[in-house]
């Protein structure tokens, strides 16, 4: 599973490569610029759109003058302008400023004197300011070119990180930081990227394999890791051809009230449609003839007239499934309390039961352990209480799922699985889901498949996945506004044939020569191609 290394493992496996491979960093340097070079290269096509590069004079301004030097050889209109206000210069942008002088090509020196050259909004802007290792915001002059670059409307390219944003903390200026259209980023994702307050400084990014030294990734510890279609292949399980449905488990879900039988019946009918063998629902009286003839493969147990009340279901399941369209009433609140004090099934919790617990937090003591709960932000912040920005937030759900024990989900574009301390960001899904019940059908989903005696942490991730990939599927055919929460149910078949589609082999990176780029694609929107 991708590891999201922090900035000094990334340091650090910089170091064991040169060690291991017996290269030297400048070569590992020009081996990443012609990565970006070709990846640029393989879009432009040799398009005489003006390019302009803005370096630093670090580490990350010597890999955009290697990218300079790759393009203008290549024929290419390029204007490399370097941003020279009073910095240290790295040894290695040095050398690789000689090597843009050796054929020929003098940079722009931009001063904090100078004026800051005209860009268009047809041009292109590679950004190669500031790397990963940016501690403290840009101010004054480095702070007005970043200004200047954003309010081009050109097509604005970063190289490894948007420049003025920060690896590991909340940025204190928004306009301090390059809005970029896209970002090739190394070897690893960015814990960065897939923070909603970051949203507006990248809109699409990928990770370029760039041939870091294996063993070090290997071993490297990190608590936080981007789920991806290969590790989730070998958690799915094909069924055997004697099996019946008695193997695969009995799904209950409980929720639902007047006005709010959609909710359980998209999470009754996600749960049956991801394998759950047998699934029954309770609900009030008022949903019977509803349940009864929109799902004709469920069975129905009733309770209160138009809201829960006594959570008396008659039957044994291998797992519950409660929350949906349930209510908070006193009377549902009540009776909520009391079933969880003698339950001790597996549960996959969800919205007014996630919203009941948070008015009562000693109720969390009555989860059984390694339960599932599947909030969005504002339900998750009733639970634990305000945070200061994202990265506080991903720690309270770390501290939080760890402490009591259980699988917590976090929805949004990048939704978190936090367990045992270690957070899982999924790579599937679009837009597309923010749509009414999309929640519900991705707890249905996660219920069905522990039914089916997958562990709650595998059908946290797989459910996931599958629930983010029915939506890249939909796009095929449809548009974000026109997804609704039945078509996940409906597109469940192809997300799960998906995962044994057969691909292109891709060509592994190594440092020592140049090859094709391996890339992993964030979940957003389409891919950008100038």
């Amino acid at each position: 599973m991708p590891k999201i290394l922090s900035v000094k493992q990334l340091y650090e496996a910089d170091a064991a490569t040169v060690k291991n491979k017996n290269i030297s960093f400048i070569d590992l340097m020009e081996h990443v610029g012609i990565l970006c070079f070709e990846w640029i290269h393989a879009r432009l096509q040799g398009s005489q759109i003006n390019i302009q590069i803005f370096c630093g004079t670090g580490n990350n301004g010597g890999d955009g003058l290697v990218i300079a030097r790759h393009l203008k050889q290549y024929g290419y209109n390029v204007k490399t302008n370097i941003i020279n206000c009073g910095n240290e210069r790295s040894d290695v942008f040095l050398k690789n400023y000689d090597r843009l002088k050796e054929i020929g090509v003098w940079a722009d020196m931009i001063t904090c004197e100078t004026e800051l050259p005209e860009i268009s909004e047809n041009d292109m802007v590679v950004d190669a300011i500031f790397g990963l290792g940016l501690s403290r915001k840009p101010e004054n002059f480095i702070k007005k070119v970043i200004q200047h670059i954003n309010a081009s409307n050109a097509y604005v390219l970063s190289i490894d990180f948007p420049s003025g944003l920060f690896a590991e903390k909340a940025v204190t200026d928004k306009d301090s930081v390059i809005k970029a259209y896209h970002t090739l980023t190394f070897q690893s994702p960015k814990l960065a990227f897939l923070l909603p307050e970051n949203r507006i400084y990248t809109k699409t990014w990928e990770v370029l394999e760039i041939g870091l030294d294996k063993e070090y990734i290997y071993n490297a510890k990190t608590s936080n890791y981007l789920l991806v279609k290969e590790e989730i292949k070998p958690i799915y399980r094909f069924r055997d051809k004697f099996s019946h449905k008695g193997d695969f488990g009995h799904s209950l879900i409980i929720g639902g009230s007047f006005g709010k039988i959609g909710a359980v019946s998209l999470s009754a009918k996600a749960a049956l449609t991801m394998g759950s063998g047998l699934v029954t629902v309770h609900i009030p009286k008022c949903g019977y003839e509803i349940l009864q003839t929109s799902i004709p493969e469920v069975m129905v147990e009733v309770d209160g007239d138009n809201e829960l009340q006594n959570f008396n279901f008659e039957v044994l399941p291998s797992v519950i499934g409660v929350g949906m369209g349930m209510g908070t009433k006193t009377t549902t609140a009540n009776g909520f309390k009391k079933f969880l004090n003698t339950n001790k099934i597996p549960l996959v919790i969800d919205a007014d039961a996630i919203n009941i617990i948070s008015k009562n937090k000693k109720l969390i003591e009555l989860i059984p352990e390694n339960s599932v709960l599947t909030p969005h932000p504002k339900e998750f912040e009733r639970l634990v209480g305000k945070w200061k920005d994202d990265y506080d937030k991903l720690e309270k759900l770390r501290l939080f799922a760890k402490k009591h024990k259980i699988i917590v989900v976090l929805k949004g574009a990048f939704t978190a699985i936090a367990h045992e301390g270690e957070l899982y960001f999924n790579s599937t899904g679009n837009p597309a889901l923010a749509t009414a019940g999309s929640g519900d059908v991705l707890t249905g989903i996660i219920t069905g498949l522990i039914a089916q005696k997958y562990h709650p942490f595998e059908a946290a991730l797989l459910g996931v996945y599958l629930h983010g990939k029915t939506a890249e599927i939909g796009m095929e055919t449809e548009v974000y506004e026109t997804f609704v929460a039945s078509d996940i149910i409906k597109n469940l078949s192809g997300a799960i044939m998906d995962l044994f589609k057969k691909e292109p082999p891709i060509a592994e990176s190594n440092p020592e020569q140049t090859t094709d780029t391996k890339k992993t694609k964030n979940n957003d929107d389409e891919e950008m191609y100038i």
